[in-house]
């Protein structure tokens, strides 16, 4: 399923946007956003395709369909140890907007939240749109030990919420249980929300093992919010469709308030919610595979990078991105990302504030989601002009 036959290209170059094969100039590999070069499983396309072809397109229920509800609760409890209601399951139109909808209902105007440096530009974003302050904290790349003393240095009476991103993108760092009770065991103290991005908790490599910090106790579990996708495990990108999750009734209202479903402002489409509930049910056995595959292409593009003498990676935990270590070129990220595109022809992501925040300079991303002739080759062109 995951060989190099399975890449159309062709498609991927009329469909496949967001910094990828339709947004770039025809020769160069782009190795950007985090999406899948494979086509998604079959069992996702037999069930849109028989949903199809009665021709009715109705609404859903506002709060979502009770099967995608079920689907998710019933995953959280028998895969993540989270005893999930499916009652406080709400279906968003992607994870992206399930953090802004997350930091809308618990965040007022100056209040602030904190978010990790390096992390995806959407935690500042959403802060910051919903008018709140957000605080970075630094998270150092691999297996360093992180200074908790200073996270709760960090922690003012204006401190609403601790956003949490785990695995974390872009470094690949997958929390420790350990860690995450220190962090639970905070907010617990000063008394603050939990927003728990779990949209990459598919892909984790052994030995390292995901938790959930909604399942660490029942004080943790009742200030978490958690989300996720299907964005990263599934290929679902453009059906955009991701779940938010409560633990009791007073979170779920206000979510459920701040999400305008009530409305039909906002709602999450049920071509998406079928999709995904699909791959929930029925499609474990494709995710295992693709995940097989990425374990193998992380470590050749690992190995890869570390033959470049000025590279550097640390192999990442879980996420399918490798996170570059450039500083010893003694150019920018922007100046080398520039290089890599008009010069090999290889399409980086470059570790700008815009994108993951200050802790980002002096690295570029790598995504190695797609096949091992093209990541050969991507690779091939890295270091022929950068050795």
């Amino acid at each position: 399923m995951f060989l190099n036959e399975s890449v159309d290209l062709a498609v991927l170059k009329k469909r496949a946007y967001n910094l990828r094969w339709a947004s770039v100039e025809d020769g160069i590999i782009p190795l950007t956003a985090a999406d899948p070069d494979f086509p998604c499983a079959p069992e996702i396309v037999e069930a849109i395709s028989s949903f199809t072809k009665s021709r009715y397109f109705s609404y859903g229920p506002s709060e979502g369909l009770p099967s995608f509800k079920e689907s998710v609760a019933t995953f959280y409890q028998t895969k993540r140890n989270v005893p999930q209601n499916p009652d406080f399951v709400l279906p968003v139109d992607s994870a992206a907007f399930g953090i802004y909808v997350i930091c809308k209902a618990f965040l007022n105007r100056e209040d602030e939240a904190i978010i990790f440096d390096p992390v995806d530009f959407l935690f500042r974003y959403s802060v910051e749109n919903v008018g709140g302050v957000a605080v970075p904290f630094a998270i150092p790349p691999g297996s360093i030990a992180i200074d908790f003393s200073r996270l709760e240095s960090l922690i003012t009476p204006k401190t609403k919420m601790i956003c949490l991103c785990n695995p974390l993108n872009p470094t690949g760092k997958v929390f420790t249980k350990e860690e995450l009770l220190l962090l639970g065991n905070l907010a617990c103290k000063h008394d603050l929300i939990i927003l728990s991005d779990e949209i990459w908790s598919d892909i984790i490599f052994k030995p390292f093992v995901f938790t959930s910090i909604a399942s660490l106790s029942e004080d943790i579990r009742n200030r978490t919010i958690t989300v996720t996708g299907f964005s990263k495990s599934y290929g679902l990108a453009g059906l955009r469709i991701g779940a938010i999750m409560a633990y009791h009734s007073d979170h779920f209202s206000k979510l459920f308030a701040a999400s305008l479903h009530q409305s039909t402002i906002h709602g999450a489409n049920i071509i998406g919610q079928l999709a995904a509930t699909t791959a929930l049910n029925e499609c474990g056995y494709w995710l295992d595979e693709f995940v097989s595959h990425l374990h193998k292409m992380k470590e050749f593009v690992v190995s890869e990078i570390n033959n470049i003498p000025t590279f550097h990676c640390i192999a990442p935990e879980g996420c399918y991105v490798a996170f570059v270590d450039i500083t010893k070129t003694q150019k920018s990220s922007l100046e080398i990302k520039e290089f890599l595109s008009k010069v090999g022809k290889v399409e980086v992501v470059p570790g700008l504030k815009q994108w993951f925040g200050d802790g980002a300079e002096g690295y570029i991303r790598i995504s190695f989601a797609t096949s091992h002739e093209i990541l050969t080759e991507a690779m091939n062109r890295i270091k022929k002009v950068m050795m």
